[in-house]
């Protein structure tokens, strides 16, 4: 629903003390009994509680907000302007959260802003201008607490910005507003937002911290638990990760779970080189429900990876080819990666078998370069390493025609980086090698050589050709 973009009842309604108490006394609850009876005269009754107590503005107000809630917007409107003929500030802000109903968030600011303009210590006003604000400027809503600062210097506004920012996709503000507040003073809901601030600019050790200190108070929660156990991944602490992936699963209220949560287990097993677990957490991942196609294949991605782990290569290209079966689009790193699955699985093998690996290696990176141009040099590299290892002793020449295509590309080049220079010595280092010992041919190996000095000054083995 559109209006759920500028109300956030419920869980985000403020709780500061505002003058709520009146609408707590009998006549607020009588008229919200009788709106719940569906009485037929139930507006006669109503009209003369309000008779009795129209010049009460916080029962009037009172009257509205219960017709708010029975999604009454009509007659809630009608005693909310009762009450504004008042000057009494909340009937403004009945009147904002009416008006955001229409998902006129300009319409519900200026209201909010005449409820703060009568009731200028009243909280909830500038948090709800805020709220709504948020979307039109971020900054501006931040501006409009700052006020609330000033009349009420006793409430924890940095925490307030910070929410506000954080629902506005301004980490980064969020982050500088909750990190003014005192967190022991917090509530729940902002430490959490500040703990996912963190985590979704990629600051994983401040979140992971932040999550920390809120377990201390509430140890069994379950989004504290997961943050700690994504970031404690992320970071690399695999068996800290593991500590609080066993605290989500186990030890946990109301927690719910989903195959984020399987496939971020099996990454923390798998980090901590539990494969045959990690295996198993991928294909409980696979058993859940996605919101799309190439997010379950990300995980037939991440179970081919944990194969790997096992050196369990046949079942590692199966999930891998089935990976790139599913996914929409396979990306050139993803041909790559199955390229270099072959060739480690090659480096496994003997004979025959290794040749028909190293082949099958060679063929997807020859396609590299079919799919796209900008991806020949790394082609030719690959193809080039490939050749070396189906053919160590270089009798057969498989990598000269790649590697020498690669080394005159890069030769070519004006500026090089330190990509360019690892490939051009370790072309140049095998095509000097290979005319001078295989092709004997001085004049080629020199001529290499000299390319391979003028990256590599010290390499002794091309100083050694020039000198011939």
């Amino acid at each position: 629903m559109k209006t759920l973009k500028y109300l956030f009842l419920g869980a985000l309604t403020l709780s500061f003390g505002a003058p709520v108490a009146a609408q707590e006394e009998s006549p607020v609850e009588a008229v919200k009994a009788i709106i719940k009876s569906n009485a037929p005269d139930a507006d006669k009754q109503i009209k003369g509680i309000y008779k009795k107590n129209k010049k009460d503005g916080a029962v009037v107000v009172g009257i509205g907000r219960a017709y708010y809630e029975a999604k009454d917007t009509a007659n809630a409107r009608v005693y909310a302007e009762l009450a504004a003929k008042m000057n009494y500030g909340p009937a403004y802000i009945l009147l904002g959260d009416i008006t955001a109903l229409s998902d006129d968030g300009g319409g519900a600011a200026r209201y909010y802003d005449q409820a703060i303009y009568f009731d200028p210590k009243n909280p909830d006003a500038y948090y709800k201008y805020a709220s709504v604000y948020r979307k039109v400027s971020p900054s501006g809503a931040a501006a409009k607490l700052e006020e609330l600062r000033a009349q009420r210097p006793d409430l924890p506004v940095d925490a307030l910005k910070g929410r506000i920012l954080y629902m506005a996709n301004e980490f980064e503000g969020a982050i500088a507003a909750f990190e003014k507040a005192d967190r022991s003073k917090m509530e729940e809901r902002d430490l959490r937002s500040f703990a996912m601030a963190y985590y979704l600019t990629g600051k994983h050790q401040p979140s992971l911290q932040v999550a920390e200190f809120a377990l201390q108070k509430s140890p069994r929660d379950a989004g504290f638990n997961r943050l700690a156990f994504f970031t404690n991944t992320d970071l690399k602490n695999y068996d800290q990760a593991l500590v609080y992936a066993d605290r989500l699963f186990h030890q946990s209220d109301s927690a719910k779970f989903t195959y984020f949560d399987y496939s971020y287990y099996g990454n923390a097993l798998n980090g901590a080189k539990k494969h045959d677990e990690a295996i198993a957490a991928y294909k409980k991942a696979l058993e859940q429900e996605f919101d799309s196609n190439d997010k379950r294949a990300g995980v037939v991605k991440q179970l081919a990876d944990a194969y790997k782990g096992l050196d369990d290569y046949d079942n590692a290209l199966k999930y891998y080819d089935q990976y790139l079966k599913d996914v929409s689009k396979a990306s050139l790193t993803d041909y790559a990666d199955l390229g270099r699955l072959y060739v480690q699985y090659a480096d496994k093998l003997e004979g025959d078998a290794k040749q028909e690996k190293l082949k099958k290696a060679d063929e997807i990176y020859a396609d590299l370069a079919v799919k796209n141009a900008d991806a020949l040099e790394y082609s030719l590299f690959w193809r080039g390493r490939v050749g070396t290892m189906m053919d160590p002793e270089a009798t057969q020449g498989l990598a000269q025609p790649f590697y020498e295509e690669l080394v005159n590309i890069i030769a070519a080049k004006a500026e090089k980086d330190k990509s360019d220079v690892a490939r051009l010595k370790e072309g140049g280092n095998f095509l000097m090698v290979y005319y001078l010992k295989i092709k004997d041919d001085v004049a080629k190996s020199k001529e290499f050589a000299q390319k391979v000095i003028e990256v590599d000054p010290e390499n002794e083995t091309a100083k050694q050709i020039l000198a011939l």
